[in-house]
């Protein structure tokens, strides 16, 4: 037996329970992995809410992204060996001591990596990358907007666009949270909860790029900041939806994109990890490479014990976060105690 946070219904964070279930074992193609820390992200409340877009039957574990130890491999499995340490993506399950999860997208930490913040340029920086890569066509030297972008994916977001020679402009709708923005890669920031958005950071952009506008948008929020952000767009500029912070999806305005030939796009990470698993790893390979270059680093900014998940996912739905939360195990917070 293993022990595992649990939606047994679906509610608000503190429904979760603490409780044994049967420990896992890998089917073909899979490794079981011993967890150490395992990553908070947003999709990870909507679970528990019942309102995400891919939901198994009840019950189960939310937890999207892990970091542990390989102690068991599935038949057809290569390259991997027990005992190594690796970064690994599920759709659920992740808020356990041991998961199971596809070989495929796997990736070995690098030497001098720590769990803790593997977790912190994993999912929400694989989500940067494809967003502004992938889905945004980003080119160096152009204007990146990114919007919620003291959340996970937005400092992500920050950090890659940086590291790659974008210019780097954060959205935030707090404005003690600016300097943090700029400690993760911003040159500028803007404050979307300016009166009459729609009009003024269209004006606001246009005055920080000389007048263009930005090359891409990675849209966080929706709603009227979606809806603000596409006027705000440079000439062949390109936004991609990645989430609905506000709660609030927004409709397209066709004359929009024809008017100065812009593009609207969205980004459903999860469709790559199964669809294009060697992507995937090749793009944490090369997040990995950027960590020890310098050039990116870990967002995490909070830490709790795994069985404080439903505290961690509270502070996420009342916004009272910054860059990336994890959870940790008995295995690693044991091995803190034990190193002093």
């Amino acid at each position: 037996m293993v022990r595992a946070v649990r939606i047994l219904e679906y509610g608000e964070p503190e429904g979760l329970r603490w409780m044994e279930v049967a420990a896992p074992e890998p089917a073909a193609g899979e490794v079981c992995i011993d967890v150490h820390a395992a990553g908070v992200n947003y999709p990870d409340l909507l679970v528990v809410r019942g309102k995400y877009q891919i939901l198994p039957p009840l019950p189960f574990s939310p937890g999207k992204e892990i970091a542990g130890t390989i102690s068991a491999i599935g038949a057809g499995v290569t390259g991997f060996a027990i005992g190594d340490r690796v970064l690994a993506e599920v759709e659920n399950g992740g808020y356990a001591e041991q998961v199971v999860a596809p070989a495929g997208p796997c990736c070995a930490l690098p030497d001098g990596m720590d769990f803790a913040d593997a977790i912190g340029v994993g999912l929400t920086f694989q989500t940067a990358h494809f967003a502004l890569f992938e889905r945004g066509h980003l080119k160096p030297g152009e204007t990146v907007l990114v919007t919620g972008a003291t959340g996970g994916v937005g400092v992500a977001s920050l950090q890659v666009a940086k590291a790659y020679g974008a210019r780097v402009i954060a959205g935030i709708a707090t404005p003690g949270k600016a300097e943090f923005a700029r400690a993760n890669g911003a040159d500028a920031v803007v404050d979307l909860r300016a009166p009459d958005l729609v009009d003024t950071l269209r004006a606001r952009i246009a005055e920080m790029t000389e007048g263009r506008g930005a090359d891409v948008i990675v849209e966080n929020v929706g709603g009227t900041v979606f809806d603000a952000c596409l006027r705000s767009l440079a000439w062949s500029g390109r936004i991609v939806v990645v989430g609905f912070a506000s709660g609030a999806a927004s409709s397209i305005r066709s004359n929009y994109l024809l008017i100065k030939n812009t593009t609207a796009t969205g980004l459903h990470w999860s469709d790559y990890r199964e669809r294009a698993p060697e992507l995937v790893r090749a793009v944490q390979q090369e997040i990995f490479a950027r960590w020890r270059e310098g050039a990116v680093r870990s967002t995490v900014t909070a830490a709790y014990p795994l069985e404080e998940a439903a505290l961690a996912l509270r502070k996420m739905a009342n916004r009272d976060m910054l860059g990336k939360t994890v959870l940790l195990t008995e295995r690693y917070r044991g091995r803190l105690r034990t190193t002093g």
